[in-house]
């Protein structure tokens, strides 16, 4: 019978392959462009279309 280790006492590495093997996977569509972004962030390309709207 194999024994359980507790999650916290396996190796960094066995950490990372059981987390790997728990996250979903997005069938091929890029995370990054779903991500909602944050109206109080910084946005160098906002401050410029926001001026630029405003002079035409």
């Amino acid at each position: 019978m194999k024994q359980i280790v507790p999650l916290k006492k396996q190796s960094k590495r066995a950490q990372k392959a059981y987390h790997d093997k728990q996250r979903g996977s997005w069938y091929g569509i890029s995370p990054v462009t779903r991500m909602v972004p944050k109206g109080k962030a910084y946005d160098r390309n906002r401050i410029k279309r926001d001026y630029r709207a405003l002079t035409d």
